[in-house]
């Protein structure tokens, strides 16, 4: 008989917080135990995972003399037990993997506090084909670095355009008591002028609003504005979510009180209000996965990313939660940096807004109205979740692939117009010689 091996040692502590899910997790197998007598297509708790889950224990009990209303109950008690085991077999597949990220490094530019300028190329393209990406500040920056080989920033790169990353950083004491104004009006109007010449400008997530602030004060800086999954509408969909959200300021005010910041953890839980079921789904599906595949290894990946996260700074916290998910001042017209409103129907440069179709973080109907604003805006609808959109198995073909065929076009026009003004410009001088 062989020798049995030990298990691998614990090298993850995710999925974060951990009993927050496990206990979703249970409330879940409770609800459905309990409802089970009374469970339809017309529950309020009804889905599409639902109604996969009933049509396999319906199925089951057809296979064999079976009373439905009696033994329907402990069909769902042995589907919910089912799924538990599952559950609890991906979060031990997921703490155990070897994988490992090890992307090279690249060039620092530019340094403020924790926050960096990254240039990743490539060295020989001109400052005139040049993008500044400027990434969420609940998370890291990485996510758009996630693998050598399925990376966003380096795809842009290898397609020859000059692109840059602002990674925030860790917030430390001084930045733990920024606003939103510092970070916009400072870090990121620092961050371009530092590039030698105006960029497009891509926010991601929360950072596409950044961006946004940042193009209408500095259009002498932006010359186009991408904008990836990012909210603006923050009622639309549910807008009762929004305020539920926002109802948690005042639970949250002595952490942000001890700490400066609102903690890792409250951040997830937070999102897990989202999507209170998402993790445990996609956990179950990560333990039919074959370990070694390409697939298991960017789930693990994503995974790490997403519990490597970073506080938020106490004012930007309250700012967010009262102003966006409370009061919804962005799309109201009364999100002000720096004393001035943010109003995207002023922008005059081309614009791109890219909404997933699976976004749970960020409905499409949050998105849309984004584009609608926006006087020379492109809609992208992609096919792919929030996450999934930039660093997915299929984000080349949803999002990067279109980007880049945007930029071009964005790129082409001001060569073209540079060159036209430079003709001008000699036309008149041999004029008037």
């Amino acid at each position: 008989m062989p020798e049995r091996q030990a298990p691998a040692p614990l090298l993850r502590r995710g999925p974060r917080p951990l009993a927050l899910h496990l206990t979703l997790a249970m409330l879940r197998s409770s609800i459905s135990i309990a409802a089970s007598r009374n469970w339809s297509s017309v529950s309020p708790q009804w889905s599409e995972s639902a109604k996969a889950s009933a049509q396999r224990i319906a199925a089951a009990l057809r296979a064999g003399p079976a009373r439905l209303a009696e033994d329907f109950p402990a069909a769902v008690l042995q589907e919910a037990l089912a799924q538990d085991r599952e559950l609890l077999a991906g979060i031990a597949a997921y703490r155990r993997h070897p994988f490992v990220r090890d992307v090279p490094e690249v060039p620092t530019r530019w340094q403020e506090g924790g926050s960096r300028l990254l240039d990743y190329g490539p060295e020989q393209q001109g400052a005139e084909r040049a993008v500044l990406v400027v990434p969420s500040l609940v998370n890291r920056a990485y996510v758009l670095d996630l693998l050598k080989e399925h990376s966003m920033l380096r795809f842009l790169a290898a397609s020859g355009v000059r692109t840059y990353l602002l990674d925030w950083g860790w917030p430390e004491a001084l930045e733990r008591e920024f606003t939103l104004t510092d970070y916009i009006a400072g870090r990121l109007e620092r961050a371009l002028t530092t590039i030698p010449a105006p960029v497009a400008l891509i926010g991601y997530c929360m950072g596409g609003l950044l961006a946004l602030a940042a193009a209408l004060r500095r259009p002498d800086r932006v010359r186009a504005l991408a904008l990836l999954a990012t909210p603006w509408d923050f009622h639309a969909g549910n807008a009762a979510q929004a305020r539920a959200v926002a109802s948690l300021l005042p639970i949250f005010e002595p952490a942000l009180q001890f700490w400066h910041a609102l903690p890792v953890d409250f951040l997830q839980s937070l999102f897990a209000m989202l999507d209170p079921f998402g993790v445990a789904g996609k956990y179950r599906a990560f333990a039919r996965l074959p370990q070694h595949s390409f697939r298991a290894q960017l789930f693990v990946a994503l995974e790490d990313w997403l519990n490597d996260g970073v506080p938020l700074a106490a004012p930007v916290a309250r700012e967010t939660l009262f102003g966006w998910y409370g009061q919804n001042t962005p799309v109201r017209g009364e999100w002000r940096v720096a004393g001035l409103a943010v109003r995207p129907e002023q922008l005059r440069m081309p614009a791109f807004v890219a909404t997933p179709v699976r976004d749970r973080i960020v409905p499409p109907e949050s998105a849309r109205p984004l584009a609608e604003a926006l006087p020379q805006a492109r809609l992208l609808i992609a096919e792919a979740g929030h996450i999934g959109m930039v660093a997915g198995s299929t984000a080349k073909r949803a999002l990067w692939q279109p980007l880049v065929a945007w930029l071009e076009q964005v790129f082409t026009e001001v060569a073209e117009t540079t060159r036209a003004r430079a003709k001008n410009a000699m036309s008149l001088r041999a004029e008037g010689s």
